[in-house]
């Protein structure tokens, strides 16, 4: 099963983190020195992604700015012999014609925004990636579920998986467990914030999929759920009596920065990471705890 495409949803208008995001997509909010959407895009170019399709809204021109080229700073840096800074920015240059952007004009919900991508995508299966939950590891998680898809039918379906606290499984969108290998299983069911202690189990899905095609023609007529949405899991809980579904327990650490406090621990996860910065963030981190 070739996942050539992915798709990333951009047009969410992140009152989570207001009033950072009044005036600035919360994509481009940087972690470290990268913003937000340049770690998934790097994510699936790990993966082998060929094409990334991005589901933009009002104000996110920036984000198709950010991956385009600007002649006026690459020939400043280039006059100025900044030869590193180049480097970088030619690291992050995607091929022409590799990025393709749409419109979502209604902020109808998650499944509504994989929609607008259908023409983009085609008929093949394709990936799924929200730009506010990264995952520090190597290799990346979209990769290990690329991998993990590999083994599995034409017609399957993956989705990223990871334990939550029995007393929060209210708050996700959460899979019951059928047979495992390994870290692979089938998905028996899926429910969408299920009531507080009747969760199948505390296995919660998280923003990475990989889905087949014909989960466009449930989302043409998927009606509202929770919130007043189009939900994706909804949808896929359609498509789930017609197709296999597979979790995937990723090895990696998940950092939900669409929260304030997620956005903060990510900055100091992924700073610890750097070789650069690591022994000075920690001096720093010791003068201010006091230790």
């Amino acid at each position: 099963m070739k996942i050539r495409k992915a798709v990333f949803p951009v047009a969410g208008l992140g009152t989570r983190v207001l009033p950072a995001t009044k005036a600035m997509p919360k994509e481009m909010l940087t972690i470290v020195d990268k913003p937000l959407i340049q770690y998934v895009v790097d994510e699936a170019r790990e993966a082998g992604i060929e094409h990334f399709v991005f589901v933009t809204g009002r104000n996110k021109g920036v984000i198709e700015d950010h991956f385009d080229r600007m002649f006026e700073l690459d020939t400043t840096l280039a006059q100025r012999g900044k030869k590193t800074e180049q480097e970088i920015l030619a690291q992050n240059q995607p091929a022409a014609g590799a990025m393709s952007f749409t419109r979502q004009q209604s902020p109808l919900g998650l499944g509504h925004a994989v929609w607008c991508a259908r023409d983009i995508v085609g008929n093949e299966p394709f990936a799924v990636v929200l730009p506010d939950e990264l995952v520090l590891n190597t290799p990346g998680c979209l990769k290990q579920m690329i991998e993990a898809a590999s083994a599995l039918g034409d017609k399957s379906n993956v989705i990223a998986v990871e334990a939550v606290p029995d007393e929060l499984t209210h708050q996700y969108g959460i899979c019951s467990v059928g047979k495992r290998t390994g870290r692979i299983f089938e998905v028996d069911a899926m429910v969408e914030k299920p009531p507080q202690g009747t969760a199948p189990s505390n296995l919660s899905i998280t923003g990475r999929y990989i889905l087949q095609p014909e989960i466009f023609d449930i989302l043409a007529t998927q009606e509202r759920g929770a919130g007043g949405e189009i939900q994706l899991t909804d949808a896929m809980i359609g498509l789930a009596k017609t197709q296999k579904f597979y979790g995937v327990e990723f090895e990696g650490e998940r950092h939900d920065c669409g929260s304030k406090a997620g956005f903060l621990r990510a900055n100091i996860a992924f700073g610890l990471k750097r070789p650069d910065l690591r022994d000075g963030l920690r001096a720093e981190m010791k003068k201010y705890l006091g230790e």
